[in-house]
């Protein structure tokens, strides 16, 4: 059985006020997953999140000006085809043997009148200090940039637990965009022939 913990902020991030409305909406999302094997327990909480069938290119810390983060109650449902790339950033935490936990998260901040700001991403078998990495990694990130004026911490943290021992995965992924391998109008092209 499956138990989770979600520490999250439900409001959107800050948008950009000097250029109205922003330009990329990064959406959080959560899964959580077994299987027989902790790869598969991986990809069940891919398909929980909704970011199975991508190829995922994972992304440091750094969030664009002009974007807003929304945090998602469900899978996200990234525009793009089987295969396509993906860009994220993400955290997980794949776990196995009986009371073992698991769990991930993604933190971040924001300039409110840019857009502009960090993420980082921790995983773990605690989730408590998983929430504290998160405020003391995006602390020292803050320190190091004087000159930004960032917002308040947001996170969110999901958590499971392999009762039985089945492997188990706790997943946090933050979505940018999905870009597909191959230019539309060339493929169209090919398949006119």
């Amino acid at each position: 059985m499956i138990r989770s913990l979600d520490e999250a902020n439900r409001s959107l991030g800050s948008q950009s006020r000097s250029s109205g409305a922003p330009t990329l909406t990064i959406q959080v999302a959560t899964g959580t997953g077994q299987g027989p094997t902790k790869l598969s327990a991986f990809d069940a909480a891919l398909r929980a999140a909704g970011v199975h069938n991508f190829n995922l290119l994972c992304l440091s810390s750094v969030v664009p000006p002009a974007s807003r983060v929304q945090v998602l109650s469900g899978p996200v449902s990234p525009a793009g085809e089987w295969g396509d790339r993906l860009y994220v950033v993400m955290a997980h935490e794949r776990v196995e043997g009986p009371g073992a936990e698991a769990w991930a998260g993604i933190g971040w901040v924001q300039e409110a009148h840019t857009g502009r700001g960090l993420f980082v991403e921790h995983e773990g078998t605690d989730g408590h200090v998983v929430s504290a990495e998160i405020d003391a990694s995006l602390r020292a990130l803050c320190a190091g940039r004087p000159e930004q004026r960032f917002g308040p911490v947001r996170k969110v943290v999901r958590g499971a637990v392999s009762d039985d021992g089945t492997p188990t995965c706790a997943l946090v992924v933050a979505v940018f965009k999905a870009e597909p391998w191959h230019d539309p109008i060339e493929m169209a092209q090919i398949e006119l022939g």
